[in-house]
């Protein structure tokens, strides 16, 4: 039975309803638009203009990273506690610091360090040198803390005061990297793992093979954590007037020191003059509106907060430049495909280099990597990009941050120059391989895996079946191609030979002054000092930094504009009012291992998605604490 087609009234009513429901979608949209700049403006009107006279107070919340974590701007507006709230951006800090030192209404510095939960010495580094900088303006910077992590209180070191609750402590024990060993608990398991590598230092497989660290592992890891504690106890010694081996001394002998204070540790902090004063919060508030002047409303002090000073630079016009240096930072593993911000898609920074390359005002390109490595087909894509746009006449500058070893070592290797800070870890010039095989765990459990296949290699990837010895030949035969490949690129960026390149590479880790020391690295700097080489590689006498960043959809732009546009701070916690207790103490659980350890190690390892299951990843680097 034939379906009556409607006549044309039918028709037309229909094509009415349809257009209705488009217009309704319309105004419906254009209402929330409506909504959403009504929100944005009740915050923007509340913005208050910054006080002739205040504080610049920094309160770091989380880690300090190169690259925030991408986090939906929606569930940042909405949620308590989100991702956001864990990760604090260098450059946030450092262009703050920069732009109170020349701004006269500001006339110091707070630090409040109580939610930092670290990010490394290269980070805390960079803040520390804006900082140097500052006080050059004779502006004072005090912090303030009711305990200090060994990472708060190299930051602390830079400034004119320290003042430390009487219950609190300075924590200070040394670097160290640690990690699980699951050999005994796979073989009760009866997994089998299938081991290929190249590099006699390239550790990574461990944890999975054996039961505790290699000679090997523990001779290069020893070499680069001594060099970053040597670093890191030159550095506060000399800010904090302290003799030679102080540090070392106080973090070695801490148990005896204290049975000396009867346990006080804060006695001890002071004894050791590590800190200045031992104050309450009373007397913190009180000498803080001392300096800085009385707060107005909940405020203990005259201060402004870091993220409403950024937003009154950030509103103040920048003259525009034809010439122009693009900054694009690779953060976080080294992943296939595209990813978001936080972590590092082959495809998604191939992209970004495609398009700062096919910008016209951009005359030089810096790579700020901070990345342990990962996916070697990934890392090679983006270094194809790279070598692409040199050939176009871009000079093309590595910054390297904390971290730039292994895959994230492999896309550095060609660039015009290396610039890297002296406690960066890099080199991990090594490749590995793992497949694991369950047929002995799965015939524990009365199951078998049989059929046939065209040849001997049918069942390459059949998990549930012996890996055969062949198949073991042929893996390890593409580990070693990669090896050689992954040689050959970094004698040619480097201008060396493979030879000398295999002495220092066998998965070595090395700290930047001595990469630089053994020519993997051209330069010790930071990441303005990299952004100045790569102007004067394209000859420029003016310029000015383009961030070049992942593009957001409609709907991500304006949320993010509302939330930048609002003024509010998300680490607004102040340890003056509140307790850093909570964070600090989920910051050393976390230190733990434990679960910790395994899931990191286990998530590392099958999040990454190499096409051929071969990895230039550093996972030692990740290790310090």
């Amino acid at each position: 039975m034939s379906e009556k087609k409607p006549g044309f009234f039918g028709r037309l009513f229909g094509f009415i309803g349809k257009l209705a429901r488009v217009a309704r979608s319309l105004i419906n949209i254009l209402f929330l638009l409506i909504f959403l700049l009504i929100i944005s403006s009740f915050f923007t009107n509340n913005l208050k203009p910054l006080p002739e006279s205040a504080f610049l107070r920094i309160a770091p919340g989380g880690v300090l990273v190169e690259q925030k974590t991408y986090t939906d701007p929606l569930a940042q507006m909405f949620q308590q506690g989100s991702p956001a709230d864990a990760e604090t951006l260098v450059s946030d800090l450092t262009d703050a610091i920069t732009a109170a030192e020349r701004d006269a209404r500001i006339t110091g510095i707070a630090l409040e360090l109580g939610y930092l939960a670290g990010g490394g010495i290269t980070k805390l580094e960079q803040v520390g040198k804006a900082l140097e900088q500052f006080k050059q303006s004779g502006k004072p910077v005090i912090a303030l803390g009711d305990s200090f992590t060994q990472e708060q209180y190299y930051l602390a070191s830079f400034a004119d005061e320290i003042h430390l609750n009487p219950m609190g402590a300075v924590l200070l024990t040394g670097f160290g990297s640690y990690r699980l060993y699951f050999k005994e608990a796979i073989d009760k398991l009866k997994v089998n793992f299938h081991i290929f590598r190249a590099g006699e230092y390239k550790d990574a497989v461990e944890p999975f093979i054996a039961t505790e660290m290699s000679s090997a592992s523990k001779e290069h890891t020893s070499a680069w954590l001594n060099e970053l504690w040597q670093s890191y106890t030159d550095r506060v010694e000399t800010l904090r007037n302290l003799p030679a081996s102080a540090i070392a001394d106080y973090a070695d002998n801490l148990d005896h020191k204290l049975a000396d204070t009867q346990g006080d540790a804060a006695q001890l902090a002071l004894q050791f003059t590590l800190v200045d004063t031992l104050s309450t919060r009373p007397q913190m508030r009180a000498h803080m509106e001392e300096l800085a002047g009385p707060g107005d409303d909940d405020q203990a002090y005259a201060y402004v907060d870091i993220g409403q000073y950024l937003l009154h630079q950030r509103l103040a016009s920048k003259p525009a430049s034809a010439n122009k240096v693009g900054v694009i930072t690779a953060k976080g593993v080294i992943y296939d495909g595209e990813q978001p911000g936080g972590s590092v898609g082959g495809d998604t920074l191939a992209a970004l280099i495609v398009e700062a390359r096919e910008n016209k005002d951009i005359k030089a390109l810096v790579l700020r990597v901070d990345s342990p490595g990962g996916s070697a087909f990934a890392s090679d894509v983006i270094r194809q990009e790279l070598r692409e746009t040199q050939a176009t006449g871009i000079p093309v500058v590595v910054s390297m941050g904390s971290v730039a070893a292994s895959g994230g070592y492999w896309i550095a290797a060609g660039a015009d120059e290396i610039w890297a800070s002296p406690t960066t870890i890099t080199g991990s010039i090594g490749v590995f391989g793992m497949l694991p095989t369950f047929e002995e765990s799965l015939s524990a459990l009365g199951v078998y895996n049989d059929g046939v296949g065209t040849g001997e290699f049918s069942d390459l990837y059949q998990l549930g079946r012996p890996l055969s010895e062949r198949a073991n030949v042929a893996i390890q035969l593409g580990v070693e191609h990669i090896y050689r490949e992954f040689l050959t690129l970094v004698a040619e960026g480097r201008d060396s030979t493979v030879e000398s390149v295999d002495n220092i590479a066998q998965g070595r880790v090395w700290t930047g002054k001595r990469a630089q020391e053994l020519g993997l690295v051209d330069k010790l700097g930071d990441l303005d000092n990299a952004i100045a080489a790569a102007a004067t590689l394209a000859k420029l006498d003016s310029y000015e930094v383009e961030p070049i960043t992942l593009p957001l959809d409609f709907r991500q732009l304006l949320l993010k504009q509302i939330i930048e546009n609002t003024g509010v701070s998300l680490n607004s916690n102040s340890a003056l009012t509140q307790s850093g207790a909570l964070p600090n103490a989920l910051h050393w659980l976390s230190r733990l291992g434990g679960v910790r350890a395994f899931t990191a190690q286990a998530a590392a390892l099958e999040s990454l998605s190499d096409p051929r299951g071969i990895y230039l990843h550093c996972l030692e680097c990740g290790g310090l604490n």
